[in-house]
């Protein structure tokens, strides 16, 4: 992929790849306390998986001040929805997140989708209570056990969630005889 530059060829159309900053969104929410545990792909490479992703995906606990607290990070960051005609009514507010469950929104750092009830797991609070705390370099985040990302995957059931239950399955094995887990 060519970034937009002066050294593009001529005749090439200028493209820029997408800003993907997982560590400084995860410092937003952090920074605003909100209540969340990193899912998704962004939980399998803080365990140690490999495998790429392009997007930041949180379960964030569903009570009126975590919600406040969410808006207000996600205001920080410019939070759009993703995918939609930009003409959409969208306000992004308490009422909303309460109304809603799951989110995808691009955001100045990067597409983040938040879920509130995540399929594969039954409640934020059990999640929570089995995740990991993690730190990151300054601050520290909770993290999705390798049970609750493993059940995820498998409810989701997409053909590129089957390939990570895969590697995921192995890493889980490894960080087991590590005594890791």
């Amino acid at each position: 992929m060519v970034r937009g530059d002066a050294a593009a060829p001529r005749g090439c159309e200028a493209m820029t790849e997408p800003r993907y900053e997982p560590l400084d969104g995860l410092r937003v929410l952090t920074e605003n306390r909100v209540r969340f545990v990193v899912i998704g792909g962004a939980a399998g490479n803080l365990h140690g998986s490999t495998s790429v992703t392009n997007d930041l995906d949180i379960c964030y606990a569903r009570d009126p001040l975590n919600h406040a607290r969410l808006v207000k990070a996600l205001r920080s960051v410019n939070a759009r929805l993703r995918g939609v005609e930009d003409d959409v009514p969208f306000i992004l507010d308490e009422k909303t997140i309460e109304m809603g469950d799951h989110f995808t929104f691009v955001t100045d750092v990067g597409d983040l989708d938040i879920l509130g009830t995540p399929k594969g797991v039954e409640k934020y609070e059990e999640m929570e209570r089995v995740s990991r705390e993690m730190d990151l370099g300054g601050f520290s985040v909770r993290v999705a056990s390798m049970d609750d990302l493993i059940a995820m995957k498998r409810a989701a059931g997409r053909p590129k969630d089957l390939i990570e239950l895969e590697i995921l399955g192995a890493l889980r094995e490894e960080l087991e005889e590590r005594g890791e887990l």
